[in-house]
């Protein structure tokens, strides 16, 4: 025939304790750890960073959007600000567009 038989096996006795759980469990919990430090963490740094510098924006900051444009902070709201790209030419954005405030005299 083509299909062999297949014997069922007995399982492996268990080790002794409850070390070999323990044990097989120690990577995964490593792994989570390193990944921690290394992606989670500095991503909520830098999402906390960015939420501050929003609430700190004031008129006539300068700022640069997430669509590199380059204005001056004219009107704020609670959720969007106008932002000032030219002489007479304001453009209403959404507070979180922000994603850096120049130092002052950097946008003429």
């Amino acid at each position: 025939m083509l299909i062999s038989i297949a014997h069922a096996q007995t399982a492996p006795a268990p080790a002794a304790g409850g070390e070999s759980t323990l044990m097989s469990l120690l990577p995964i919990v490593l792994m989570f750890v390193v990944l921690w430090f290394v992606m989670i963490r500095p991503q909520m740094k830098k999402a906390k960073e960015h939420k501050a510098m929003i609430d700190a924006l004031a008129k006539g900051d300068e700022v640069v959007t997430a669509g590199g444009i380059l204005g001056r902070v004219a009107k704020l709201g609670d959720n969007h600000i106008n932002v000032e790209v030219a002489n007479g030419v304001e453009i209403q954005m959404q507070r979180s567009a922000v994603v850096q405030v120049l130092p002052k005299g950097t946008y003429k």
